[in-house]
């Protein structure tokens, strides 16, 4: 799905947001992958917060994504980071390796260690990390309930879907909370499926199936208070999973392959409900714990450092007492060494600098305000 950021509306909305978005990059697999991290303004660092991974559709980026969906008033409220993460190029178009293709990718490497990346230079909450994605970002978003879900709590896919051929092998070996949301006029990906995807049916019945839900839905009519869109909207609740874990199905009727709520109009697009808002309400009620057979979260470093980004004193944990720490800028130069896991680094000059933990191959991304 192609935005072009719909020209200098979306460019003055996107420069409003940057003074809260990093732009920033990991090498995974041998790739240099970069992102775009929403950080609200009430997060401080202090206190571990939810990850909500954001994933753009075929041909789209993460820019874009990032203003169609539109999650920052509600991370600015909830205190949740958010990161949008841009997938590899395919004949100039950018998508994600999510059961079908191969772009030489391996994206679900790539989200593992992106999650990583994070947790070590914020304060993230391991055990409340979440994915959702419009389109192929959708399929993605299901790509990670099957083959990533010992990091990644609950999912929620936007006009996505299942290719059949991941529907064979996908064995998630646990409960997950799984929300989808699709128009039934979806010329792009069909709420009735092809002969590659799932229909939108199909997809809802094997997270039942797999999570043990009632078969039966609760269902809702979502209030028609918009008249002039379209379409209207309908909620299929499928309860009493294993270990409290549910599925939900948006029905959007007569909908398009469009996210509800958008603030741009780019084909039929419900506003009676907002998809943001109701995924982060699903979201929030789940923590992976809840789910696996031990609190000990996907074996992922646990040194933690925070705030991050600082301006006077900072605190390293999960290291002994007697572990060195070693403090370098961006030209290697050493700058401090200390055993002490609360350090004060306000007379330090402000930018980027490496926190290395001595004897260990860990290393930390200080920013420095």
């Amino acid at each position: 799905m192609k935005l072009n950021l719909l020209a200098a509306a979306l460019l003055f909305a996107l420069n409003t947001q940057a003074q809260s978005t990093n732009i920033d990059s990991i090498v995974s697999n041998g790739l240099y992958r970069n992102f775009r991290l929403y950080k609200p303004a009430v997060y401080t660092g202090f206190t571990a917060r939810p990850l909500i991974i954001n994933m753009h559709g075929y041909t789209s980026n993460a820019a874009d994504q990032q203003m169609y969906s539109n999650f920052m008033p509600i991370a600015d409220t909830a205190n949740f980071l958010m990161v949008c993460p841009n997938g590899t190029s395919s004949n100039g178009s950018q998508y994600w390796n999510a059961g079908i293709g191969n772009t030489g990718a391996n994206d679900i490497q790539f989200i593992s260690d992106l999650i990583t990346h994070l947790s070590l230079n914020y304060n993230i909450d391991l055990n409340r990390v979440y994915a959702t994605g419009m389109s192929n970002g959708g399929f993605m978003s299901q790509t990670l309930a099957c083959a990533l879900n010992n990091k990644i709590a609950a999912v929620a896919s936007v006009t996505g879907s299942m290719f059949t051929s991941q529907y064979t092998t996908c064995a998630p070996n646990r409960p997950v909370p799984v929300m989808q949301i699709s128009g039934t006029a979806d010329n792009t990906v069909p709420y009735a499926g092809t002969t590659n995807t799932l229909s939108i049916t199909s997809l809802v019945n094997y997270w039942v199936t797999n999570n043990n839900c009632t078969t039966t839905p609760v269902v809702t009519a979502i209030p028609n208070t918009n008249t002039t869109d379209g379409c209207t909207a309908e909620r299929s609740v499928y309860t009493n999973g294993n270990a409290g874990s549910t599925v939900e199905l948006y029905k959007i009727i007569g909908g398009g392959h469009t996210w509800p709520g958008a603030p741009i109009t780019i084909g039929v697009t419900n506003q009676d409900m907002s998809a943001s808002k109701e995924i982060w309400r699903f979201f929030r009620k789940y923590k992976l714990s809840q789910f696996t057979a031990t609190h000990a979260l996907n074996n992922v470093n646990s040194v933690r450092l925070y705030p991050n980004p600082a301006t006077n004193n900072i605190v390293i944990e999960g290291v002994s007492a007697t572990t060195l720490l070693k403090i370098t800028d961006v030209l290697g130069k050493q700058i401090i060494t200390t055993p002490y896991q609360n350090i004060d680094i306000s007379t330090l000059s402000t930018g980027i600098y490496t926190i290395e933990v001595v004897g260990t191959n860990q290393r930390l991304k200080l920013i420095k305000e």
